[in-house]
């Protein structure tokens, strides 16, 4: 405290490469902290006061950050997947990339000096190479709940915020160039000069929200399947009558080759489908049936596919370049027979040739799966099922645990 009201006797809280899962720091004032590449996840800091702290590279994995005040903070390059910031105070915050380069949201000059060495050795120790760009290592905030979180002024360009929760959030003058928001949740969202600049929002729900003022100069949007041509909706539609009638109704679908880049496909039944060589690059995928489906050739680079059924699927030689995979059921499909009884046989995912690089593999099920000449340079592999999987010639360098 001495320090942080300026009186004499003080030290700054000094708690770098600290690692603190699951502590309770709730209503801790730990304003100005120096928490460089902490790892605080699951950590409880309900109503923590961290104003002006350095979080450069922390992890705050499935933390609970409801209502904590992060105004000011360091947040470059920060992995906050499935953290929970609802009603969180993160005004003039810097969650852009991180690098060496000193932070823009600091509230005064730092009095110890951090320097770029050891900005340097954080992101060499704990910085995702599966999130990183021209500019630095990317703020990861997949899943994460912002909900009524004020971000005026927050500089979120480059962040990661796919399938996150923004709704009712504060956002005004935010810049959010160049950021991922596949999937998010802007509904009710104050947006009067944000700044989505080449953004990714495919997928992203708008619902109540005011765009007059915002800036969405080069934003990818969803590409509505209405818009598609007559055809492949009609494809989608039948087979989905095909699967829920088990082949009586409708038709297999055969969309081998067919342009579904950025597509919103969230939730879609396309098992067993014919998707040989399609173009999926950018779409929207999340929750999606793919069981046993033919993607093989296919390209999925950039796409959402949290938590979608992928069991039997074949993607071989297929493009899933920066895709995320997190949680997703790329395991052995059972057989079953026409009433529907199983036939005690299974089917394994086939991955043979597919470029992974730098996928988000977290938490994936990948049981038996074929991997042999697969690319998974870079990926992340964090509580991957690799259970009985083939990885002959499989190129691994790169991957490995995340954070630890």
């Amino acid at each position: 405290m001495r320090w942080v009201t300026g009186q004499p006797g003080g030290v700054r809280a000094n708690l770098a490469l600290a690692d603190l899962e699951g502590a309770d720091l709730t209503n801790r004032d730990l304003r100005a902290a120096r928490l460089v590449g902490a790892r605080l996840v699951k950590c409880r800091l309900h109503a923590t006061n961290l104003a002006g702290a350095d979080l450069f590279c922390v992890d705050l994995y499935e933390a609970d950050i409801t209502r904590a005040n992060l105004s000011q903070t360091d947040l470059r390059g920060a992995r906050l997947r499935a953290a929970d910031f609802t009603e969180a105070n993160l005004r003039g915050a810097d969650l852009s990339a991180g690098s060496t380069a000193a932070s823009k949201a600091a509230l005064r000059p730092d009095r110890d000096g951090v320097h770029a060495e050891l900005r340097t050795m954080v992101l060499e120790r704990v910085a995702p190479a599966t999130a990183r760009n021209e500019r630095g290592v990317c703020t990861d905030m997949t899943g994460a709940v912002l909900r009524k979180a004020v971000l005026t002024e927050a500089d979120l360009s480059d962040s990661i915020l796919q399938n996150a929760d923004l709704s009712g959030a504060v956002l005004l003058n935010a810049n959010l160039s160049n950021a991922r928001l596949n999937g998010a949740n802007l509904s009710g969202a104050t947006l009067t000069g944000a700044v989505f600049r080449n953004a990714d929002l495919v997928g992203t729900r708008l619902a109540d929200v005011d765009l007059a003022q915002a800036d969405l100069a080069g934003a990818r949007m969803t590409r509505p399947i209405d818009a598609m041509g007559s055809e492949i909706q009609r494809a989608i539609f039948d087979h989905e009558r095909w699967i829920e009638s088990g082949g009586q109704r409708g038709e297999r679908a055969e969309l081998d080759g067919a342009d579904l880049s950025r597509a919103d496909l969230r939730g879609v039944n396309l098992s067993a489908a014919a998707l040989r060589g399609a173009n999926l690059a950018g779409a929207a995928l999340g929750g999606a049936r793919l069981m046993m489906a033919d993607l093989s050739g296919a390209n999925l680079e950039g796409a959402n596919l949290i938590g979608a059924d992928l069991a039997g699927a074949n993607l071989s030689y297929a493009r899933l370049e920066g895709c995320d995979l997190t949680a997703v059921h790329l395991g052995p499909a059972e057989i079953r027979d026409p009433s529907g009884k199983s036939t005690g046989r299974s089917w394994a995912a086939n991955l043979m040739g597919a470029n992974l690089a730098r996928a988000f593999l977290t938490g994936t099920c990948l049981v038996q799966a074929n991997l042999s000449d697969a690319n998974l340079e870079g990926a992340d592999l964090e509580g991957a099922d690799l259970a009985g999987a083939k990885l002959l010639r499989t190129q691994l360098s790169g991957t490995g645990v995340r954070r630890r």
